[in-house]
């Protein structure tokens, strides 16, 4: 199964785990990622980077 991550919802989750929840930027993308079935934030960029070079879904 092949995950596709959801940028809007990714961003919309880390503002509010930022905001209202007082995490850091990197702590809420963290949280953010992992919602999305990602281990961290890093895993996330690094899917969404891949896609974008490949053009295709990994």
């Amino acid at each position: 199964m092949t995950r596709i991550p959801d940028i809007e919802s990714f961003e919309e989750r880390a503002a509010i785990a930022e905001y209202d929840g007082g995490l850091s930027r990197s702590e809420a993308e963290n949280v953010a990622a992992r919602g999305q079935g990602f281990p961290d934030a890093a895993a996330y960029w690094q899917w969404l980077a891949d896609y974008v070079v490949a053009r295709r879904l990994p």
